[in-house]
Formats: C-alpha cells, structure tokens, sequence
C-alpha cells in the first residue's frame, strides 16, 4: 500500500503530466539530476550483485536520533571502483570501511560515491561496512509521507515505526536503494530501551540486555527482501502466535499488539488466517514459509512490510470503518489486514524492477480483495465489490508511470487496475484457467522482481490471448474505450471508439435475450437481428462504456 483513498469519497491519487489523448507525455514533465540517481540503474550499481545485508541500528527515542551501520555483502559482475550507497538527507554516512581500512567517498545530494582500494575481481565476493546517523525525517502523513513515526501509546510509552516505500529505504537507513536489486537475505539489529520491544522482519533469533539497560533485537530474514518492506516497529508490544495447516505444512503466524489491545486483537485478527486459506487458493503457498506471517500494530494505516505486515485499522472492518465500494461487501472484512497482506504476493513475491511499474503490486492485490470475498461470500457478491470501487477513478493520468526517475503512476492503479484484471478475467471466461495464471504467476516469478513486460507477455501466453492492445489501452492511456452501436435494416452494427489502435478487446452482451460474444474492432462490423427495435446490455464486468446511436 502506497496511495489509495483519503476518504469513502475522495481518493488519494498521484500521477503525472497526460497529453490530451491520455498518453504520457515526458517532455511536459522536468525531472531532476537526483531523480536519475535514485531512480536509475547507474554505473556505479550495475556492476555489483547485492547478496547480504547486516543492519545494526540503534533507537533513540528522547532525540529521535539514529545511528549504526549497515554491512553490505556483494558479488563483482564487472570491474569498477566506484560503488553508489544511497541515503537520504538530514542522515550522514560517517565512515565506509573494507576490510578494516577506511575508505574515501563524496556525497550527491542523497547518493554517497564511494571509491573502493581493494581490486573488485569478477567472481568475488566482497563486503563494505557503511556506518550512519543523524535525524531521519519525520513521516508528516504515513504511509503516504513516510519516514519514522515517533508517537506515543495511550499509557506514555513511545511507539514508532518505520514506513518508505516510494519515498525509499535510504530516508532511515544505507543501501541500494533501487528496486531492480533485492538482498538475498539480511540480519537487522534493533537496540532500544529496556522497556520496549522492536519487531522487524524475519524471525526472532536473539535478544540481547545490554549494559546501559537498552536491548538489541536480532531479526533474520532467509528470504529475498526489497528494500521498502525492511521495517522496524517499537512498542510496549505483547503477542499471541498460531499455526496455520497451509500448502507446504505449518506456517507459524505472529501477532504482535500493544499491551492494551491483546484481547480485542485476538478477536479481530481472525480475518488473518482466513485471509491465508483464500489466498492460498487463488495464488499459491504463502511466499515465505522461512519467515513466517506476523501482524504488527503500529501508529498509522498499514504497510507490506514482508514478513512483517503493519496494522493501524483500528480493530474494525472495512477501511477505518467505510466500505470504499459501496456495496456492503468492504465490511466484511478488515481491509488493511486483506489488502496488505495480499502484497505478500503481489510486492513482496513478484515485485516490480522500477516504480513505474508500481500497478503490478497495487492492481493485482486490490484485485485480491474481491477475491477473499468470491472466496467466502460468493462470485455475484466479489462483482458487485470490484465494480462498485469504479466510482473513484479519476481517469485523469495513466497508471504507468515515468521509467528511471523513481516516478509511480496515477493512484487509479488500485481501482482502475483491479477492473482491467477483472476485464481480463472475463474475455478468458475460464476461472479454472484464471486461478491458474495467477498462481503461475507466482510460482514463474517466485521471490522476483518484474517488469511490466512480462507479466503482460506472462498472462497472453497462459491464456492464449493476445491482450497486447488492452493493456495499452487501459495501463498506458487514460480513455475508457466505447462500445458503439446502433441497429439498422435489421443488422446491429458496431465498434470500438475512444480506443488505440488495433483496440479488439471481446465483450459479453445480451442481445435480445439471448447471451452472446461480439468481437468489436475499431472497424464497422454487422450482425443480423429480428428488427431495428432490437435490445443490447453489455455485460457490465467489463470495464467499458457504450453508446447506442441509435437513441
């Protein structure tokens, strides 16, 4: 979760410059020497393969200060000196070492150069010791402005969090920070007051009391992991734990709650295994066995943080008590608990290369919202959910965003994308082979990341449909094509307008009665009917509209 609704009725959406035909227009739009190095995959990232990460941090909640060091195991794909960390300002590198030896570096803007002494033979394994501090910035607004969160529980005890994604890991800690590369796997150290927890990803493999009363909290993660669902939360925590009977044996489920709310969590957070059986069966196992599933509370909506999922619903259903479709259906259901968790998935699994291509994480899982309630509450029922979250898109800017420049689309990539998958589904007009794609998808793309590309070139081969020009139409343009149609002579004639070329999508009309497939195309087709006063209903799954000439 990045962007979705400020409220029922207003949506929180971001996007950028369209021309007047709905396409991307990126002359119109100035992008920065910072925005290439933070979105780019630079000379100075590409030659090294990211392998191993030890984050060692400690909290200090009284100065909402940071400091500590992040480890960083690589291997050399090519020979090259210079190696780009990232990290956001106020926070400082103060020292990068290799192997006990102090090594030079510059700083632009929010990337730190590096100039490495060692040679960087191909083939090597190699690690630099990156150590940081200062202030990291605020989250005005988490998730949607992120940072650290420095609140406080009803009882005076400080509880924080950590929340980064589009804004990027490098605001709190040092890394690669780009999403083309992901960790193999990483230890993260937590040092905080004695009389506080810290819950991060992974499993719990130690706790240490240190002399000065604080605790270091030692979280090992086997799995690959992107850089923004690395999280850190602190609190007067308390937990309950469960075994969920899943695809591949005992997946071990944690919930960590502040201490006020166990009894009430215990109930609610029902929606939490319910949530791993529906979506077990649409997509696969759960993508980190390794690691386990654990619910976190924390001081603001809710996050995917991998293994780690973030939880401020305040314990009732529906997204903070509204159902954004309308219908009934979005309070059957916590929706932070059904939709964060659904990016283990869909984010966390398959997770994209470059942000513009953010639609994979947030369509895909908004779309999965539907099908927890298909799951338990019936197919008419999940319809009635994913068309009823229409009346918020804006239309005004494509979901794709700006490549290389760390740049998403418009916020249109949850409601909107939802409604093109759902489109998609009905031209297949096969569930069975549906469910397939999408649990192909995860295991084809296991713990990968991906480009727009292949997915597209992922659901056309599995289902043997060219959808080339529907995803054009609907990822790449902001037009909502029109079925026209009029009845003449006893023919109905039709097209598609308002579309790309070669627009051809097939759509599911009840003509006279009777059900039946048309195949329109942006030219004129005809097909015999009894009379000129002849009915038509297109099906309203698909995302499209109509306009009977005729009237």
């Amino acid at each position: 979760m990045k962007k979705y609704f400020g409220s029922v009725i207003t949506a929180v959406f971001i996007g950028f410059t369209a021309n007047a035909q709905g396409l991307m227009n990126k002359s119109e739009t100035v992008f920065t020497h910072q925005d290439t190095l933070r979105g780019s995959i630079t000379k100075e990232r590409v030659w090294w393969d990211l392998k191993y990460y030890h984050l060692d941090v400690k909290v200090n909640p009284k100065e909402k200060f940071i400091s500590g060091s992040n480890t960083v195991r690589y291997n050399v794909l090519a020979e090259n000196n210079k190696m780009q960390i990232d990290l956001q300002e106020p926070m400082n590198i103060t020292k990068v070492t290799q192997n006990g030896k102090d090594l030079k570096f510059e700083r632009d803007g929010n990337a730190f150069f590096i100039t490495l002494t060692e040679n960087q033979k191909v083939g090597d394994t190699k690690e630099i010791i990156v150590y940081y501090e200062g202030k990291p910035k605020e989250a005005v607004r988490a998730p949607w402005d992120g940072g650290f969160s420095w609140k406080k529980d009803k009882n005076g005890k400080d509880f924080i969090a950590t929340s980064c994604q589009g804004l990027g890991a490098s605001v709190w800690w040092p890394c690669k920070d780009h999403m083309y590369d992901e960790v193999e796997n990483m230890l993260i150290s937590v040092n905080v007051p004695g009389d506080l927890m810290d819950v991060s990803n992974g499993r719990l493999q130690s706790v240490k009391k240190e002399k000065d009363g604080t605790k270091t909290f030692n979280w090992y993660v086997s799995n690959p992991i992107n850089n923004y669902g690395v999280n850190i939360n602190i609190g007067d925590y308390v937990n309950f734990s469960e075994k969920f009977k899943g695809e591949k044996g005992d997946l071990d489920c944690s919930y960590y709650v502040l201490r006020d709310n166990l009894e009430i969590a215990k109930k609610h957070f029902q929606d939490a295994p319910k949530m791993l059986k529906a979506f077990e069966s649409w997509f696969g196992p759960y993508p980190f066995y390794e690691d386990s599933y654990k619910l976190v509370e924390v001081p603001y909506l809710g996050m995917e943080h991998q293994s780690s999922v973030t939880y401020g619903n305040d314990f009732q259903n529906g997204y903070r008590g509204n159902d954004m479709s309308g219908t009934g259906w979005g309070l059957k259901f916590d929706y932070i608990i059904i939709h964060e968790s659904g990016h283990e998935w869909f984010a966390n699994n398959i997770t994209y290369k470059d942000i513009a291509d953010m639609w994979i994480h947030e369509s895909f899982t908004t779309y999965s919202e539907s099908l927890f309630i298909e799951y338990y509450y019936g197919k008419e029922a999940a319809n009635e959910y994913i068309r009823g979250i229409r009346k918020v898109i804006t239309n005004k800017k494509p979901i794709i965003g700006y490549y290389d420049v760390n740049v998403e689309g418009s916020g249109d990539m949850y409601p909107k994308g939802a409604n093109i998958i759902h489109t998609i589904r009905q031209v297949i007009n096969d569930d069975a082979k549906f469910k397939s794609i999408l649990r192909g998808m995860n295991k084809t793309f296991y713990h990968q990341t991906v480009t727009t590309k292949q997915i597209e070139d992922f659901i056309c081969k599995e289902s043997g449909i060219d959808f080339s020009p529907v995803f054009n139409q609907y990822l790449r343009t902001t037009q909502v094509p029109t079925f026209e149609y009029y009845f003449k002579n006893q023919k109905l004639i039709y097209h598609w307008i308002n579309c790309v070329e070669n627009f051809d999508l097939p759509l599911k009309v009840t003509l006279n009665g009777v059900e039946t497939w048309l195949k329109p195309t942006t030219d004129w087709k005809a097909e015999n009917v009894k009379d000129d006063k002849s009915t038509l209903i297109v099906d309203k799954n698909f995302y499209v509209t109509e306009f009977n000439i005729t009237n």
